[in-house]
């Protein structure tokens, strides 16, 4: 079965990380004590609005382009089945998150994992795309990539001090 998602599911799914990431990174901030772990979380909660703000205007310019269907619901089932679990603040994302934010280092990893189940979900469903929108989920993982490479650098700063 060869089913192409649409690309705006993408871009909703994307401004809903972004969102949550926001969220999570303020949180973040309000619970770091050490002031560089602080700063990197609230310049990311900034640059999530910046993000979700881009997947939002990336999203305007496309109209709507629903796959094809062998029967109802068919699309809705397969993008919900790829979905679930990857948002922050549902089901086991927000437990963790209650016990992270103790941590400035747990914090960072959470953190870093969230921006690589994200990356992940992106290239996975990559392939389910119509070529013509490979460029703008290529964009998306970019932005994803750059956080995990803050959060990384941070991380590793933040150890050797």
């Amino acid at each position: 079965m060869e089913i192409f998602l649409s690309m705006r599911d993408i871009f909703n799914f994307a401004i809903r990380i972004e969102e949550d990431g926001e969220a999570f990174y303020r949180e973040a901030a309000k619970a770091a004590k050490d002031l560089n772990v602080k700063g990197i979380f609230v310049q990311l909660a900034s640059e999530e609005i910046k993000h979700r703000e881009k997947f939002e205007s990336m999203r305007s310019k496309i109209g709507e382009d629903r796959p094809h269907e062998t029967y109802d619901g068919e699309y809705f089932a397969y993008l919900k089945d790829h979905i679930d679990g990857k948002v922050i603040f549902t089901g086991e994302g927000k437990d963790k998150l209650r016990t992270v934010l103790d941590s400035p280092l747990k914090a960072l990893e959470f953190a870093i994992e969230r921006e690589i189940d994200s990356i992940t979900y992106y290239q996975e469903m990559r392939s389910f795309l119509q070529e013509k929108y490979h460029k703008e989920i290529e964009e998306i993982i970019k932005e994803e990539r750059n956080h995990f490479l803050k959060l990384s650098d941070v991380k590793k700063r933040f150890q050797e001090a």
